[in-house]
């Protein structure tokens, strides 16, 4: 059977070669202006207008005709979402699997709620991609993928959460606390698929031995890790060596993040995804 897999924007993957994929774009708007999560987006003019807006900005998620519009004709779907807790973007894909199968009444559809953001989705992207490389079946396929995703975790360590205080999900002051002196927020994504902070580091070295700890204390031994960074490169490699000295099997993979995992992780932040 034909197979495709659609994950929106917020994994950072925009293609993956000889695999049936797409990408369902969201976008970020600021200042009047609106950043559409691609390849072609104008990531450094959106990051300039964060650094200095004192306005609110927001984000919206793909509907669902953007979904069904990537979806195509394929008889087998798996389709990958943003934690729900920050976007509406798995509730889109939702009604799209309803429309789609009372016009394909004989295609079968997943859609997963990761609960994440950023590289645990693109983890999820890439186990999908190798069980259907494997030739498993749409029913081994979604049984391999849920077990899957409980084994794996998103940790993070942010210089700023400027963002979060202008739209009011963090307070101004804790907002001013990070980034002076060099403070740094690490945390992780929680079971309910929200930001939770465990830790506040000073100095980019402390802050990174706190997400390796943060990492093995969640089941961390070695295995698949990817690091999505904004603007930050320098940080990930340093968090790769820290890694491979505790656990020099891991397979680790650097990418950027896109508009939408740079407006939340913002500017020198880090996005960890890793195998438990």
């Amino acid at each position: 059977m034909s197979y495709k897999i659609i994950a929106d924007s917020a994994a950072n993957l925009f293609e993956l070669k000889n695999v049936p994929f797409a990408c369902v774009p969201l976008t970020v708007r600021c200042e009047g202006k609106e950043f559409i999560d691609t390849p072609q987006a104008d990531l450094e003019g959106m990051l300039q207008i964060l650094r200095t807006t004192k306005e609110s900005s927001s984000t919206s998620c793909p509907n669902m005709q953007d979904w069904l519009d990537a979806f195509g004709d394929a008889e087998e779907l798996y389709a990958i979402a943003i934690t729900g807790s920050l976007s509406g973007s798995y509730s889109a894909a939702m009604q799209a699997k309803e429309e789609y199968l009372q016009d394909h009444p004989n295609a079968k559809v997943h859609v997963i709620n990761t609960l994440s953001a950023g590289p645990e989705m693109a983890l999820l992207v890439e186990k999908i991609a190798a069980l259907k490389t494997s030739d498993c079946t749409f029913d081994e396929t979604v049984a391999a993928i849920t077990a899957y995703a409980e084994k794996n975790k998103l940790a993070f360590c942010l210089k700023s959460i400027n963002n979060f205080a202008r739209n009011g999900r963090v307070s101004v002051a804790k907002a001013k606390l990070v980034g002076t002196l060099g403070i740094r927020i690490v945390g992780r994504a929680s079971d309910e698929g929200t930001l939770q902070q465990e830790h506040l580091c000073r100095g980019e070295v402390k802050s990174l031995q706190a997400v390796v700890a943060e990492m093995k204390g969640n089941g961390f031994k070695g295995g698949k890790v990817r690091i999505h960074h904004c603007h930050n490169e320098q940080a990930a490699q340093k968090l790769k060596s820290l890694l491979l000295a505790n656990a020099p099997t891991a397979e680790i993979k650097l990418r950027s993040c896109g508009i939408l995992c740079s407006y939340y992780a913002e500017e020198g932040g880090l996005l960890i995804g890793y195998e438990t």
